[in-house]
């Protein structure tokens, strides 16, 4: 295992939970990879705590599903199944529509603006070939929060940040096929032009569309590390 993390100090919680949150970015943004190791030993020597703390961060992984616990060989970041994806996603969609939805009905001038912006700098930055993967999912995040915050609804807001983390896992699969980046420029161009004419049938099945070319893109990448 060749990473160098860094601890993010934070007085206000214990240090398990600063561990846990470190290596839990780290498998949420793909920088720990499925199938890979966490040695306790060599993690605590990095860390340089006790063997204690990354302990408990790692059953903390384990209990959200993001690592497996396996005798002989200890903790193993856990894939990505095809189940997890069709239940999140499945979920995630029709939060989405729904979201658009009340787009079309709720968003400001202001929010019309912000998401052409939003639009256009998603667009400059799949163009940017230094942009990483983080940057354009980054980027990615920023456009569909606007269409968040504009359909002006907390619960659903609430539904859709409890599954963010592990779309945002996802998310970070899809983006490393850029033979997909054209299609979700013109996706995302459509999704706020649809919004911004008020446009509800639009809105809602261009959404849907977009939920269901990034479960199609991650299953495909799903059958290629099965062979």
């Amino acid at each position: 295992m060749k990473h160098d993390f860094k601890l993010d100090p934070n007085t206000y919680l214990p240090l398990h939970e600063v561990i846990f949150n470190t290596l839990r970015r780290a498998v949420l943004t793909g920088e720990l990879a499925p199938g890979e190791r966490l040695p306790e030993i060599q993690l605590a020597s990095q860390f340089g705590v006790s063997r204690t703390p990354v302990r408990e961060a790692i059953r903390m992984l384990e209990q959200e599903g993001l690592v497996n616990l396996r005798p002989a060989r200890g903790a193993i970041v856990s894939g990505i199944s095809a189940e997890s994806v069709k239940d999140v996603l499945e979920i995630r969609r029709a939060l989405d529509v729904l979201c658009a939805q009340l787009a079309c009905k709720r968003i400001t001038p202001e929010s019309i603006t912000a998401l052409e912006n939003a639009c256009r700098s998603f667009e400059e930055t799949v163009n940017d070939n230094s942009a990483d993967i983080k940057a354009i999912a980054a980027s990615d995040v920023a456009f569909h929060d606007i269409i968040i915050d504009a359909a002006g609804n907390i619960r659903l807001k609430q539904l859709i940040n409890n599954l963010s983390e592990q779309i945002y896992r996802y998310r970070f699969e899809y983006l490393k096929d850029k033979g997909i980046y054209p299609q979700l420029v013109k996706e995302h161009r459509t999704i706020y032009e649809a919004i911004a004419a008020g446009d509800v049938t639009a809105a809602s099945e261009i959404c849907g569309v977009h939920i269901d070319n990034q479960e199609y893109a991650i299953m495909k990448l799903i059958a290629l590390n099965k062979d």
